[in-house]
């Protein structure tokens, strides 16, 4: 799904010619590898394609699949797309690279986009992805202040560098107030599976964690410590990929939002206009594709203010979340002091800091 590559220099130019009649409309297809209600990842591309009809009206004409697998699946259903007449199709899932670059090979004319792969082996594909280490920077520290076990916990999906990315930038940050928590990962194996995410959460609340982040897809987490509270506990979360707001004020306490719209409303604009090239993005939150929600007012104000001045400050590029000193967890020095990691870095990410314990599985 998400895995987070963008190399210097990757980036190359195709331009489409012409602009599209105006009463031809652009067909704009997405692949999706959950439902629309996931309350997650899914969701919220699917209201980046909403916001696409919105913005253009009767110039485009939108068409979805949702909950496809990747693999062979993926490619059948890219390619109906493209039979189906699509000008444009995004994939929105990390699996899908490999069958969209293996349909893009047949189907010159159609663009493809591919949501936060690498891989851009025709003229007609794209990769766009998002910083969300940015954002899991911000939660990290709200962690580390709300954490009353001094055990933070991590639901990840699949050991890829963006995932890794994520759960460093948490413990860093949260270690960064918290000098003595600790952080419980968890591997899932599964983007949106919402029995295995409770069954994580509980398990993690069991071992004495009471605040608990996530690298899938469905608000299952969210559901299981709303039962531990109810139950006397104390257990906070974070919105993951979208708000999930139904969790508010508790244990829901922020989230990390992804924001597609801007992205997709600008590549179908510019495919209508004329101006559409070949692109690798990688975008944040100085783009806007990266957004912390409403944090509640579970979460102290000094906390609070906390947070957002960090939010301010990545977003106007006073402040990296991997700028050293940042030692790896065998010891050896991953980033000088004041040295800040380059893309390359990030994008092969493929180590614990310093303080996690455990091993990232193969």
């Amino acid at each position: 799904m998400k895995f987070t590559t963008l190399l210097a220099g990757a980036m190359s130019l195709a331009l489409t010619g012409a602009a599209f009649a105006q009463d031809d409309p652009v067909k704009v297809g997405f692949v999706y590898v959950g439902p629309i209600g996931d309350g997650g990842w899914t969701y919220q591309h699917d209201q980046g394609r909403l916001a696409v009809e919105e913005e253009f009206g009767d110039q485009v004409e939108t068409v979805f699949q949702e909950s496809v697998p990747e693999g062979a699946d993926a490619e059948r259903v890219i390619t109906q797309m493209a039979l189906g007449g699509a000008d444009i199709i995004f994939t929105t899932s990390f699996g899908y690279m490999d069958p969209t670059n293996a349909v893009a090979a047949k189907f010159p004319d159609v663009k493809f986009e591919h949501a936060t792969g690498y891989k851009r082996e025709h003229p007609n594909v794209s990769t766009y992805d998002a910083r969300f280490y940015e954002g899991r920077a911000v939660i990290g520290t709200i962690a580390g202040h709300m954490t009353e076990t001094n055990k933070i916990g991590y639901i990840a999906s699949f050991p890829i560098p963006e995932v890794i990315q994520g759960i460093n930038s948490s413990f860093l940050h949260a270690q960064k107030v918290n000098p003595d928590v600790e952080m419980v990962v968890t591997w899932a194996y599964t983007w949106f599976d919402p029995a295995k995410e409770a069954d994580a959460a509980r398990a993690m609340i069991d071992q004495g964690v009471d605040v608990i982040l996530q690298h899938t897809d469905s608000t299952a987490p969210q559901a299981a410590a709303q039962e531990a509270n109810e139950n006397g506990g104390r257990v906070f979360t974070f919105g993951q990929a979208s708000d999930m707001a139904a969790f508010k004020p508790s244990p829901r306490i922020a989230s990390i939002i992804d924001d597609w719209s801007p992205y997709y409303i600008k590549r179908v604009g510019e495919l209508i206009d004329g101006t559409y090239e070949q692109t690798a993005s990688w975008g944040g939150m100085p783009e806007g594709e990266v957004v912390i929600g409403e944090i509640t007012a579970e979460v102290p104000a000094e906390v609070k203010a906390e947070a957002e001045a960090m939010i301010a400050a990545i977003t106007d590029g006073s402040y990296h979340p991997f700028t050293g000193p940042i030692t790896k967890q065998d010891g050896s020095v991953f980033l000088a002091d004041g040295e800040v990691a380059d893309d390359g870095a990030l994008a092969t990410m493929d180590f614990y800091v310093e303080g996690i314990e455990g091993d990232i599985p193969n």
